[in-house]
């Protein structure tokens, strides 16, 4: 298949997911034939598709399609990193005013952290991290949090055959080791890197919870070695109480949890 026709199967698709809405939740082949101008036999192939992917669902009585319940949990998910930022934003800024350095929210892909928001600190010498850059979860104190508040069973399947790249003298690439710090950092409640990334550059990350107090994301400062290394312990209780800020915006009520 060319890729102008794959392109064109795509767009289709988008085009047909898009006609069903909360007026019109509900349609024929015929009538989303006439609305997308395209022939029927096409209509029939895309919703077959889209039924094996659970995106769209048929009536088995009147024979009609409506959006399926893989739709509402993309909705859902949409939904909740909309709330995700708008929760994080005002801790953020406080605590970036507060210590002076860059502030970060990640969240978990598989073994790599993702960076979703970022501000930047006042001072002169600063940290320039894009915002969807993609770093070793193992290697970041953002990951290293994440990983630490992961289901035991779900950490065992990141850790199995992962071979952890080394990026400092100081990262840590043995298994037991990190397992270690990651029992402390749940046991303390956040999460340090020290030169493990970077050589000169130290951070503390904090976990976000959810509604459900699941952690959602991870909140961290960071800034070089001869500025932090004085104030890391104040900056770990502050990063603390601005990711138990972001979590109660999110909806949890519950204490922090081990």
């Amino acid at each position: 298949m060319s890729t102008r026709r794959t392109l064109s199967s795509v767009r289709n698709a988008a085009r047909l997911l898009k006609e069903f809405s909360s007026r019109e939740p509900e349609f024929g082949v015929t009538e989303l034939a006439e609305r997308l101008g395209i022939g029927k036999s096409s209509v029939h192939r895309l919703l077959a598709t889209l039924l094996t992917e659970d995106l769209i669902e048929q009536d088995a009585l009147t024979g009609r399609y409506r959006l399926g319940l893989a739709m509402h949990d993309l909705s859902s998910a949409a939904s909740a990193a909309n709330n995700l930022h708008a929760a994080v934003l005002p801790p953020m800024s406080d605590l970036r005013n507060h210590t002076g350095e860059t502030v970060q929210i990640g969240v978990l892909d598989g073994r790599e952290v993702v960076y979703i928001e970022r501000l930047e600190g006042p001072s002169t010498l600063r940290l320039y991290v894009d915002d969807g850059r993609r770093s070793d979860a193992h290697a970041t104190c953002t990951g290293k949090c994440l990983l630490a508040f992961l289901p035991p069973e779900q950490l065992d399947r990141i850790l199995d055959n992962w071979e952890l790249p080394q990026h400092t003298p100081h990262t840590i690439t043995n298994h037991a080791a990190l397992r270690r710090d990651l029992l402390k950092t749940r046991r303390r409640g956040y999460a340090l890197n020290q030169h493990e990334s970077e050589i000169g550059v130290l951070s503390v990350a904090a976990p976000v919870r959810d509604f459900a107090g699941r952690v959602v994301a991870a909140m961290s400062v960071a800034g070089p070695a001869q500025r932090m290394e004085s104030t890391l312990g104040e900056f770990a209780r502050a990063v603390r109480e601005a990711g138990a800020v972001a979590s109660r915006r999110l909806g949890w009520r519950g204490a922090d949890r081990l």
